[in-house]
Order: structure tokens, then C-alpha cells, then sequence
């Protein structure tokens, strides 16, 4: 059991059993740590606004993992806007050989970010920066998979994603469950990119519905 009671480790057992994904016991086991972190950094510095630890497993941890069933070979990923590290370090708690950057604008979400990698020796790097689609002189990588949930809003996040995307990387989009696959499409088209799946999931305890978006580079 982790330190955060048999309710984060039900929401975190049911939920990756819902994605239908491997989730080892060490893997868990960072993820809970991941999250006592989170939680013990909000109390002095405002990281969420989710503090349930229930709820920070299913909307935080479970909802970052849902990217797994469709990462695929990638080797690197790059996270914008990334927050508490929310896609970016949970995917590397759960695989370690990912080579993972986390970028956001806010400078005391990105100390936890690098404290959090650190303590757990997590393959993370995090960067303050304002990602602006230029990644060559803002000292971004372009990576196989480049994804963000703060980013939400298809129109703005297709445009800027695209520009960090590695040759043959995919782009992720994560979402509600309301959209228009073939608006989708035609977003991506605009920066030559193309649609290549929408994978539904819905969050087991709270029933929220959810996509994830996934285009890569038109040949």
C-alpha cells in the first residue's frame, strides 16, 4: 500500500485495468511516490488544484497513462506546458526509457519537476521556458512524441506542436470527448500532418470521457 491510502491505490489499480495497459509493481510504486510529492509540494506551492489523492490518481496519473496505448516505439518525448510534469514524468515513472523533456513558463513547477526526477531517477529533463515553436534557439529537442495537456485547444496546439516534431514523430492531442474527427484532420493537414487515430477512454470512477489525438508528418 502507499503512503496515500487504499482509495489512490484503488483509483490507480482500476483505472490502469480500464486502459487495458502494463503497469508494473515498480512503475506503480514511483507513480504513488510521484503523486506524495505532488501533493506535499501544494501544500507550500500551488502545483493543482486536485488534491484528492483518489482523484490525483485517476485525473492526474491514469489520465497521462492513457497516452501508453498509443505511444508505440517512441524513444523521445517532449512535453509543453507541462506543468507538475503532467503528461511528461508520469509516462517516464511508468517507462523508465524514455527520454523525456518537460518545458513550462512557470519556474516553481519546473523545481518540482527537477526535484521530483531527481529523488525518483527519472530520465527527465525540465526546462522554464516559453515554447514558441521555434526549437532550435529556444534549446528545445524535436522528439518522437510531443504531446501537452495544457495545450487543450486543437487549433492552437496543432500549429505550435507540430514545429518540434522529430522526422517520423507523432504528434499527440489530449482532449475530451467532444470533437470532430475529420475538423481534426483538416487542422493537421494545414501544417502537413496527417490523422491517424482517435483512441476513446473513459476514467473509471469519475465516468469523464476522453481522447487522445494522434497525427504525424504527411508523406
Amino acid at each position: 500500500m502507499s503512503g496515500l491510502g487504499p482509495a489512490f491505490d484503488d483509483a490507480l489499480a482500476r483505472g490502469v485495468e480500464a486502459l487495458g495497459i502494463e503497469v508494473d509493481g515498480a512503475s506503480r510504486a514511483r507513480l504513488a511516490r510521484f503523486a506524495e510529492r505532488l501533493l506535499a509540494w501544494n501544500r507550500k506551492v500551488n502545483l493543482t488544484a486536485i488534491t484528492d489523492p483518489a482523484e490525483v490518481a485517476e485525473k492526474h496519473l491514469v489520465d497521462a497513462l492513457a497516452i501508453l496505448r498509443t505511444l508505440g516505439p517512441a524513444r523521445s518525448v517532449l512535453d509543453l506546458g507541462s506543468g507538475a510534469g503532467i503528461p511528461g514524468a508520469v509516462l517516464a515513472c511508468a517507462r523508465p526509457g524514455l527520454d523525456v523533456t518537460c518545458v513550462d513558463a512557470v519556474a516553481k513547477k519546473v523545481a518540482f519537476v527537477k526535484a521530483v526526477s531527481a529523488e525518483l531517477g527519472l530520465p527527465v529533463r525540465a526546462r522554464a521556458a516559453r515554447a514558441e515553436g521555434t526549437p532550435e534557439r529556444e534549446g528545445l529537442p524535436r522528439c518522437d512524441a510531443v504531446m501537452s495537456r495544457a495545450l487543450g485547444d486543437p487549433t492552437r496546439w496543432v500549429p505550435l506542436g507540430s514545429r518540434y516534431l522529430a522526422e517520423g514523430g507523432t504528434l499527440f492531442g489530449m482532449l475530451g470527448r467532444e470533437h470532430d474527427a475529420s475538423s481534426l484532420g483538416a487542422l493537421g493537414a494545414l501544417e502537413g500532418l496527417r490523422l491517424v487515430g482517435v483512441d476513446h477512454f473513459t476514467l473509471p470512477l469519475s465516468g469523464a470521457s476522453r481522447a487522445v489525438v494522434r497525427w504525424t508528418r504527411a508523406a
